[in-house]
């Protein structure tokens, strides 16, 4: 395989040539934590290296797919440190935000946590960040251990099976996922001012009913 890629591919590159399968799995486990890393990138690349018969699929998918069950566990654990408590007592402190924003958010993840996990295990930047309030929860762990699983499965099938079949062409993967995730993180963003928007026009109304 080409060592002279830069950045995420070239370190993932050099990951998967000096550790094999479990090489993919560990950078999977380590996008988990730092999303940053692209999966976008690492997935398919994880394909190309199968297809060139440095790795068996099956190994790619096992190993990718574990690596993100034991990120998320890893997040898991930080929501279940953090607790209920200080989850709230951090949101109070935070401009715009109110505890009964944080409980409306609880509630909601109580009654669809389950599928919260599974469908968000598929969506770019929510894939690591939905871990942690399934901690603070306390989401029964084999509930938790499954559905990110299998949530996981289909996400590392789809771009591991990808980079397989392109093979020299595996970065189109990461070029076409890159538009999806800049569509949804525009979908955040565009949801974020909206909200603090709202709270703020609260707050003008507020002030003008407690002046007169």
């Amino acid at each position: 395989m080409d060592t002279t890629v830069d950045g995420v591919a070239g370190w993932a590159i050099k990951m998967m040539e000096q550790l094999g399968a479990p090489g993919a799995g560990l950078a999977i486990a380590l996008e988990n934590l730092f999303p940053p890393l692209p999966s976008e990138v690492i997935l398919p690349l994880a394909g190309f290296t199968a297809s060139r018969g440095e790795m068996s699929l099956f190994d790619a998918l096992l190993w990718t797919t574990l690596g993100s069950v034991i990120g998320a566990l890893s997040l898991y654990g930080v929501g279940a440190a953090l607790g209920r408590k200080r989850m709230l007592a951090i949101a109070s402190r935070l401009p715009l935000v109110k505890a009964a924003d944080v409980e409306k958010a609880e509630a909601w993840f109580l009654k669809h946590g389950a599928k919260t996990v599974f469908f968000g295990r598929m969506i770019p930047i929510f894939r690591s960040l939905i871990s942690v309030p399934a901690g603070v929860e306390r989401m029964s762990l084999p509930t938790f251990v499954t559905f990110t699983t299998l949530g996981s499965l289909i996400w590392n099938s789809v771009f591991v099976l990808a980079g397989y079949q392109l093979g020299e062409s595996w970065s189109l993967v990461e070029r076409y996922a890159g538009i999806l995730s800049k569509v949804v993180l525009g979908a955040v963003v565009l949801a974020v001012v909206t909200f603090v928007a709202v709270r703020l026009s609260e707050r003008r109304d507020k002030g003008r009913n407690v002046s007169r």
